[in-house]
């Protein structure tokens, strides 16, 4: 249905002295601190998890040595959807309106829609991936984030045995489990937290816990050895689509973790219409967000 000058009314008038509601400063980008961004010319990108080797043995004198087997564990799939949304004016409202130019005004409009979905999908994973939402899974089949991420030699977890608001103690409990993670033959890695990404709810406690000079909220004059360590080099970064007020996020230095795929990048059309003279406004992108190793991300979804 196109925008015709019923629906602009005031605009059609002599008398008016502004016109509002369309310039709102926006939250951009966002989903950059959490994905790495590769391109895409498939309907669909798979990425396989390979394991190794698990640890050597010792070999008796004048036995043989022990072969072991590598294999595929699982498979992460990044299914790429269309986003895409379009108006239309009538020929009439375009010629009668007296202030601006409508196509422009309703481009940026267009352009605004299309920047925020992105950012809500973008976390998307994130929200679903808690462990009591349990609505989105890695390529192992259990949720993103769970205390039981199946492997050949035993479970790995990503997130807290116990859930905990972010505080001290499930901070430093949080980069101690991810010290602690193993590969899928149960060999240490060298893992650890590079950076956090919060709800703007906890900015604030973000900020004390990662900035003060000593321990927050006691009366010791212990150091904050969050900070003194140097334990998440990269900060915090605040996500403003995040729905759960207290969950928070940590992404580590593990590669191929969190991943964004650009099939076709965001495009704008438009057409005319012989018979009715409306003209057409779309635009369109092509995309996923996802994750292929959850070892690329921590998270407490809060007490």
């Amino acid at each position: 249905m196109a925008i015709s000058r019923s629906q602009l009314v005031k605009e059609l008038e002599p008398g008016l002295n502004a016109l509002f509601g369309l310039e709102y400063k926006q939250y951009e980008n966002q989903h950059e601190a959490i994905y790495t961004k590769e391109t895409s010319d498939r309907a669909f990108e798979e990425e396989v998890m390979l394991s190794g080797f698990a640890q050597a043995q010792v070999k008796p004198e004048g036995s043989g040595v022990v072969f072991d087997n590598a294999q595929e564990t699982f498979t992460a799939r990044y299914t790429h959807e269309t986003i895409a949304l379009a108006f239309a004016i009538t020929e009439e409202a375009i010629e009668d309106n007296l202030y601006d130019r409508l196509a422009s005004r309703y481009t940026k409009a267009l352009a605004r829609s299309m920047s925020q979905t992105k950012q809500v999908k973008a976390v998307n994973p994130l929200i679903q991936g808690l462990p009591t939402t349990n609505n989105f899974n890695s390529g192992d089949g259990v949720s993103l984030f769970n205390t039981a991420h199946p492997t050949i030699a035993g479970n790995v977890a990503n997130t807290l045995a116990t859930q905990a608001d972010l505080n001290e103690t499930s901070l430093e409990q949080s980069l101690i489990d991810i010290a602690a993670m193993t590969d899928e033959r149960g060999l240490k890695i060298a893992a650890k937290g590079m950076k956090m990404i919060i709800p703007s709810a906890l900015q604030f406690t973000a900020d004390r816990l990662m900035k003060s000079a000593g321990r927050v909220g006691t009366a010791d004059n212990d150091i904050n050895a969050i900070k003194s360590m140097g334990m998440i080099p990269q900060g915090y970064v605040v996500n403003n689509f995040l729905t759960d007020t207290d969950a928070f996020y940590i992404i580590t230095d593990v590669p191929n973790g969190m991943k964004y795929f650009d099939r076709a990048p965001i495009t704008t059309k438009m057409e005319g219409d012989f018979d009715t003279g409306n003209v057409r406004y779309k635009a369109r992108e092509r995309y996923s967000f996802g994750v292929s190793d959850y070892r690329g991300i921590f998270a407490s979804e809060g007490a």
